[in-house]
């Protein structure tokens, strides 16, 4: 299907877009970007902006200058009103697919968020963050820059996070803390009480292994998180 871009929304040059995607009032969208299939921008969403960064260039993108890595932006996310998705200064700034990215949230440049991630109203993410597939962030909460926030994690609304957030657990607080484990999120990934009792000696890091028996997704996404850089 052909996209729907609203006559007021500017997008840049240096802009890809895939197929059947909708693009709000008053958005802008400036190059280099790499849009794919099937998102829902809302209105007054800026996309591909200039890094927050002191010394960083700032091109003027809706008038054609095009500069730095840009922003790539998957299939199927929900962008909302007032979002900010700032472009890379090292590396483009990713959005995977699936995500929902609500109102007045920002993702900073050079970070990495991956699928089915979901930021709540006002979030801030500083740059060169990592938040990995499955996880949910509260109302308002901050992420300070170069933090990686594990798959599945759920973090409380209002919450400062200051230092790495594990695979499938639950943080909340200022300064935050981990409290326990996800097993909703566990639950709705297809584990039953056997496999999330297995999993209580990975995720709080009492064991190193996967335990055996997980849904493949589940699986993948642990045996992943375990296997990653050591900054990461």
């Amino acid at each position: 299907m052909a996209n729907r871009i609203h006559p007021t929304a500017i997008i840049g040059d240096g802009v890809e877009l895939g197929d059947d995607n909708v693009i709000g009032p008053y958005t802008v969208i400036v190059g280099p970007a790499r849009i794919g299939n099937g998102n829902w921008i809302g209105p007054h969403v800026s996309i591909g902006g200039p890094a927050e960064y002191l010394r960083g260039a700032h091109p003027v993108g809706w008038e054609g200058e095009v500069e730095g890595p840009g922003v790539v932006i998957g299939d199927g996310n929900k962008i909302r009103e007032f979002v900010t998705v700032n472009q890379g200064v090292h590396e483009p700034t990713r959005l995977g697919d699936d995500c929902y990215v609500m109102g007045r949230a920002h993702v900073a440049h050079d970070c990495t968020i991956d699928d089915g991630v979901i930021l709540t109203s006002a979030v801030q993410v500083a740059g060169h963050c990592h938040i990995w597939a499955g996880s949910n962030l509260g109302l308002g909460t901050v992420v300070h820059q170069r933090t990686v926030i594990g798959p599945g994690a759920m973090v409380g609304l209002g919450s400062a996070i200051r230092k790495e957030v594990g695979a499938f657990t639950i943080t909340l607080g200022n300064p935050a803390r981990t409290s326990g484990i996800n097993v909703v999120g566990l639950q709705r990934r297809g584990c039953d009480e056997e496999a999330i009792a297995a999993l209580q000696g990975f995720l709080t890091g009492k064991e190193s292994e996967v335990p055996a028996g997980l849904p493949d997704e589940v699986a993948a996404l642990l045996k992943a998180w375990a296997d990653r850089a050591p900054q990461d």
